[in-house]
Parts: C-alpha cells; structure tokens; sequence
C-alpha cells in the first residue's frame, strides 16, 4: 500500500542546509539559523538555558502569557530576573524598556514576545532594539506570532536570538522551528558552563557538530514531514511574496475590527496600532458561551475563547496563514453575529470596506 506521506526518501544534509538559508532570506539575516525539530517552545527554552546562568540579570518583558513562562526559565538557570510587565490589552513602550535598563545596569539579557496571538498584542521591537542595543545585553524575540504577519527584521532590529515557528502566518505544522543566531550569542552559550550540551536542548551541539562541521552530517535523523512542509512554506510565501503576505495579514486584522464594531465588541487590545496582525481579540461577556454558539452554527471558523481568566471575557477571531482572508473573516463576524443574536449584514459591509481600503 502506497501513501503519500509514507516511504519517503531521506532529507538530504543538502536539503536541510537549503531550507535553513530559506528560513535566513524570509528573516534577511545574515546570523546563523538552526531549524530545531519541535514546536517553538523548544528554541526558546534552549536559548534561554543556553543565555541565562547564576550571576546573570535578565530583564523579561510580560505582555501576555508566554512572557511569565520565560520568566520561570530564566529564574530556574539561577539568573535574577527583572520583570516588566504591562496590562495584556496594551504593548510595552521603548522608553519603558530604556527606563528598566537605566535603573538596572547590570541587565546583560531581554527576553521579549514580539506579538501574542494569546492577547491579541504586538510590541515595536524596532525601537526596543535600540534601547537594548544601547545597554549593551543580548535580546532574545519570540517571533513565533509575527513572521509573515508584519515586518521582522531581526538584524537590523538589533536581536540577537530570532525563534520563529511554522504554525501561524506561515501557514505550516506546529511542529517544526528555527532561531537566528548572532555571533555574540554563540560567544555566550560557549562561555556558559551550564548551557546544555549533548541534549535535545543544546544549539551549540547544533553549532560545533553541524555548522562549524560544514553542514555535511546531521546530528539525528529530521522531522522530515515537518522539513518538508516548512519547505512549502517558504515556498509558497515566496511566491506570493512577502510584503503581500503581510499585508494580507493587515488587512485581516483591520476587517475584523471594522466588522467587530459593527456588532458591538469592543477590542480587547484598544489602540490598533498596537494590535497583532495574525489574530484579533474582542471583549464580549461570557466569551466561552459565546464561542461554542459560534462554533455550533459554523464549526469551521477560526474563533476561540481567551485561555484561564480571559475565557470569560475575551473572544479570539485567528485570521492568519490561509485564514487571512476575506472569507474566512466573513465567516468568523457572521457566526460571532449569529452567537450574539446580531444582523451581520453591518458587520459583512464594514468588514469588506475596511478589507478593500487596507488593500489598496
């Protein structure tokens, strides 16, 4: 019995190397990029384990859930952890950052969540990189929810550790990543005697092994669904091209807050200036009932309930990868309108005329 996804040939440390300088030219950097064979939280756990050890201090900016986790990462490497944490409906300022660095000299790491599709916010990681830059300590992007939905520049932004994942507005598998890798960061791991080595969790096995080795023998056997898939990404993300993807991405979101209005939720995150791209979220009491009524009339849409306390108040619209589109954004207010006993027509009209200004 044949089948598609059976049997196939082996990835080739050629194929790897070329679907890691895929993932550099979608980032325009010029570091090292390791693809990593997990989910994101994988490189950014390594990162961290690899950065963080006693005696270091790392200022971790909170602005949604997934910077409290690298908080309780970096205080379990033995680092003292300064946290900067901002309401979730809101993002971080520069000068919030540059004030945290000023009161704390001895900061020589930043951890940071570029956007969190969990709150529906995006900080200005442009302007934070030169705050950081400045101080002088290594800066560490979870970009996971931003590449390909808005502009990430991790060069020229100063960042010195990129992790990036397939799942979101690249349209991929969950279970594949990548991190860029600038050459005061590998100086770092290096010097770092607790940085892991030998483990699943160590990018300078990764460095010494495969690319100082010259990319001529991978460390295991690769995820090679999850490779070949990235590899469509990147593909099909060039072919469209990247700055058309981003503004599909814009337009999205700008759809669905138009239609959103029209229906009564107020955002969750209020200044659209500091709301994500790749997913839209809405205050509307009892979200968790709200949603399941959603879903029982249109089971296909991509709505979800915010996570822990937000259930009760925060709906989440994704509109990203293939979602960001104007259909599937219609489809999303018509079963939100048919959930809050609503007309959608409004919502449908202000939706298209926000998505054909965002256009062009």
């Amino acid at each position: 019995m044949t089948h598609p996804l059976l049997d196939l040939p082996a990835l080739t440390p050629e194929r790897f190397a070329s679907i890691e300088r895929g993932v550099a030219d979608l980032l325009a950097t010029r570091q090292d990029v390791v693809i990593t064979q997990g989910e994101a939280l994988l490189p950014l756990e390594a990162c961290i384990r690899s950065g963080a050890r006693p005696g270091s201090t790392a200022l971790n900016v909170v602005t949604g859930p997934y910077g409290t986790t690298f908080g309780n990462w970096l205080r379990d490497c033995g680092a003292s952890v300064v946290d900067l944490a901002v309401p979730f409906d809101t993002a971080v300022t520069a000068e919030q950052v540059a004030r945290a660095l000023a009161a704390h000299p001895e900061i020589d790491f930043v951890s940071l969540v570029h956007a969190e599709a969990a709150t529906g916010n995006t900080n200005p990681v442009a302007e934070i990189g030169e705050a950081v830059r400045a101080h002088g300590a290594l800066f560490m992007l979870d970009a996971v929810a931003s590449v390909g939905a808005e502009p990430l520049l991790p060069d020229e932004w100063g960042v010195d550790l990129c992790v990036i994942g397939a799942q979101k507005a690249m349209g991929g598998p969950a279970g594949v990543s990548a991190v860029s890798v600038s050459e005061r960061a590998w100086a770092r791991f290096a010097d770092n005697p607790a940085a892991p080595r030998r483990s699943y969790l160590s990018l300078l096995d990764w460095k010494e092994r495969w690319i100082d080795g010259g990319r001529t023998a991978l460390l295991h056997a690769p995820a090679q669904l999850e490779m070949l898939a990235l590899e469509a990404c990147l593909d099909r993300i060039a072919a469209e091209g990247l700055t058309s993807v981003t503004a599909r991405h814009a337009a999205a979101a700008a759809a669905t807050r138009a239609g959103a209005a029209e229906l009564g939720a107020a955002p969750y995150v209020g200044r659209a200036a500091e709301a994500a791209p790749v997913a839209t979220t809405l205050r509307v009491a009892d979200a968790s009932l709200v949603v399941a009524k959603a879903l029982a009339a249109h089971p296909s849409v991509p709505l979800a309930a915010g996570g822990g306390a937000l259930a009760r108040e925060m709906v989440r619209v994704n509109h990203y990868g293939s979602a960001a589109a104007l259909p599937v954004v219609s489809a999303s207010l018509a079963a939100l309108a048919t959930a809050l006993g609503a007309d959608a027509a409004p919502a449908l009209a202000a939706a298209e005329s926000a998505w054909t200004a965002a256009r062009g």
